[in-house]
């Protein structure tokens, strides 16, 4: 199997990362499914496209875009759309691998795809973003569709992005198609629940994961990074469930309280202030020693790459929920796996945000909307479901949570791949 490598001396990359995790379970997949394995490192389609755009002092600029689609065997692509000044082709292709073993782990009847732009949302207008997200979305107006791949909200992206897109991709149709997107305003197709879902499901899977480790989550301490709309509602259900947030990271630095941080006052005092520090009752907690706070869970929900090897030394907590995709290094999940800590992979404790999309999909096909409480009730049952196959497939073969979420997804997209044959 191909092993393609960032240079000599470079640290690993998100698709290096990826690689890893293959190679890792593929010498327990079944005899039958072998001969497909070099499938999954292989993406079906990768588009770069220029999205050149009129600024609002009349001149111009150009951005680069791409979107992914990973594997489609298992049915359309689902994925997000990141604007960040960092994304890559390679870590396109290595969210949209990501998304397609987590579709799978889940059961949802979907491939994985992935989107990003390499932008500064925050150094633009409003009415700059909305020509770059239009332009974007005309660019790769052929690639996605409602039975085609359907891009979903993601780090620099939101529900009005997402309308946008709806609404330029309708109007290239001729015709309103609303599942082309999911995470859409209620009042466009959106579903509710589809906000806090990421986190929703993080909690659940941690609940459960805490419960076969032995503790309860109600009293346990927990340190997130990421503020986002996954980490701040992480934490806030976290609270509900009776948890105690002991550290907070995001990008404007660290806070502490071993007292416990009241989510609702970090998030009021984060939107007046923009940063984490100075929050009442929180004391500022340097960058690394973030990752040292003493806790039970740790949930990283930034981006990916964030918890390596020297981080992984320091931890001082019992389970790493991965909120984020791709958070810990191949590197790390050694050291962790060495120390006993026990890591919950992102294709498993954060799919609650596509099975969210999932339902919009489900919903804008047949127009008829549910309750946001019958929303949260089938999210907790498909993660729940996906989490007792995980944790029962690691408990009988001895094996870590990431390689049974990984045997899992792998080996039904594979039997879909190997099933369908090649065409022609």
């Amino acid at each position: 199997m191909p092993t393609a490598r960032t240079p000599q001396g470079a640290g690993p990359d998100a698709w290096d990362t990826y690689l890893a995790q293959v190679q890792g379970v593929a010498p327990l997949l079944p005899k039958s499914l072998q001969p497909y394995i070099e499938t999954l490192v292989r993406p079906k389609h990768s588009l770069a496209v220029d999205v050149p755009i009129r600024l609002d002092d009349g001149g111009y600029a150009h951005f680069e875009g791409y979107r992914v689609q990973h594997n489609l065997s298992r049915g359309p692509g689902k994925g997000g759309l990141r604007y960040h000044p960092d994304v890559t082709l390679r870590e396109v292709q290595a969210l949209a691998a990501w998304m397609t073993v987590k579709n799978a782990v889940v059961g949802l009847p979907y491939g994985g795809a992935k989107g990003g732009v390499r932008v500064d949302p925050g150094r633009i207008s409003v009415a700059e973003l909305e020509r770059l997200t239009r332009r974007y979305a005309s660019e790769i107006g052929a690639m996605i569709g409602p039975d085609r791949d359907i891009p979903a909200p993601d780090v620099g992206t939101n529900e009005q992005v997402m309308a946008w897109i709806m609404d330029t991709y309708s109007m290239n149709q001729g015709r309103t198609v609303l599942g082309v997107v999911t995470g859409k305003p209620v009042a466009m197709g959106g579903t509710l629940g589809r906000s806090d879902a990421t986190g929703r499901g993080v909690v659940a899977i941690a609940q459960r994961a805490a419960q076969k480790a032995g503790f309860d989550l109600a009293g346990a301490r927990v340190a997130i990074q990421g503020f986002g709309n996954v980490g701040e509602a992480a934490a806030r259900l976290f609270g509900q469930r009776g948890a105690k947030i002991v550290a907070v990271q995001d990008h404007t630095g660290s806070v502490h309280a071993g007292g416990g941080i009241d989510p609702a006052a970090l998030r009021r005092h984060k939107r007046e202030s923009g940063r984490l520090e100075g929050a009442p009752g929180c004391a500022p907690l340097g960058a690394e020693e973030f990752w040292q706070v003493p806790c039970e869970i740790v949930v990283p929900a930034a981006l990916e790459g964030q918890l390596g090897e020297a981080r992984a030394r320091r931890l001082a907590c019992r389970m790493v929920v991965e909120g984020a995709n791709g958070p810990t290094t191949p590197a790390a999940d050694a050291v962790l796996a060495e120390r006993g800590i026990t890591v919950v992979p992102d294709v498993l404790a954060n799919a609650g945000g596509v099975t969210a999309s999932y339902f919009e999909w489900v919903q804008d096909f047949s127009s008829y909307f549910w309750r946001e409480e019958d929303v949260n009730v089938n999210l907790e049952r498909i993660m729940g479901e996906a989490f007792r196959a995980v944790w029962d497939l690691a408990a009988e073969r001895r094996i870590a949570l990431r390689i049974a979420a990984y045997l899992i997804g792998c080996s039904r997209v594979l039997e879909a791949h190997a099933t369908r044959g090649l065409y022609p």
